[in-house]
C-alpha cells in the first residue's frame, strides 16, 4: 500500500477524493451545494458545462450527470437540454396546505401543461391536492408545505 492517496484535481482548494467511501458524484453535489448555498454560485448563474466539470474536478461525465441529477432532485438547478444548468431562485412563497377531513394529497411528475402554466422545469414534482366538492389544486411538490389536521 502507498503512502500517498492521490485527491484528485483542486477547484478553489476544494477537491475530489478518489479514495474516500463517498461516491465521486456526491462529493461534487455537495461542492456545487455547498457554492450554491454559500452564494458562490448566485440565482440564475450557469453552472459550467459537463465537460468543464469533467476536467476541472477529474471525474468522468456520468459523475457530473449523476451529481447534477442529485442537485435538480434538491431543486438547486434548473437543467434545459441545450441551454445548460443554471442556479434556481430560491423558494420565496410556500404555499400552505392544510389537510383536513377527505383531503388527499399525491405527489407526481407534472405534465408539460402543468410544466408550463407553473413554470416548472422538466422532471419537476407535484402535489395534486384532492378535497371533498373542490376542483384538484396542483402545487410544485418543492414549494408547498402540507400541515396536517388532527381534529
Amino acid at each position: 500500500m502507498a503512502w500517498w492517496v492521490w485527491v484528485g484535481p483542486t477547484v478553489g482548494a476544494v477537491t475530489i477524493d478518489q479514495a474516500s467511501f463517498e461516491p465521486v458524484y456526491r462529493q461534487l453535489a455537495r461542492i456545487l451545494r455547498d457554492q450554491i448555498q454559500a452564494g458562490e454560485l448566485r440565482p440564475g448563474a450557469p453552472l459550467p458545462s459537463e465537460a468543464s466539470l469533467s476536467q476541472s474536478f477529474g471525474v468522468g461525465r456520468d459523475a457530473v450527470r449523476d451529481a447534477l441529477a442529485l442537485l435538480r432532485s434538491d431543486g438547486l438547478v434548473i437543467t434545459t437540454r441545450g441551454i445548460g444548468t443554471f442556479v434556481r431562485e430560491p423558494a420565496t412563497d410556500l404555499t400552505v396546505v392544510r389537510t383536513g377531513a377527505g383531503t388527499r394529497v399525491a405527489a407526481r411528475v407534472a405534465t408539460a401543461d402543468e410544466r408550463l402554466s407553473l413554470g416548472l422545469p422538466e422532471g419537476t414534482a407535484v402535489l395534486v391536492v384532492t378535497r371533498p366538492g373542490h376542483p384538484d389544486e396542483v402545487l410544485p411538490a418543492d414549494r408547498a408545505v402540507v400541515e396536517f389536521d388532527n381534529d
